[in-house]
């Protein structure tokens, strides 16, 4: 189950990018969403899952 209460270190959030085309990732909500493709990867108990198969593709 997600937490809706995320909290992810500001410094990770600098390093980690889009598995698949290298955007930048952005806390959405408990989702980070990729600028370039607009993939939304789910974050599980305060760990981004930054798999391509688990990502919700844009609407």
């Amino acid at each position: 189950m997600t937490d809706p209460a995320v909290n992810l270190d500001p410094k990770l959030l600098e390093i980690i990018v889009c598995p698949d085309c290298h955007g930048d990732l952005s806390l959405q909500g408990a989702e980070l969403v990729c600028a370039g493709c607009g993939l939304a990867y789910p974050v599980r108990d305060n760990i981004p899952v930054l798999l391509v198969d688990e990502a919700r593709t844009p609407a």
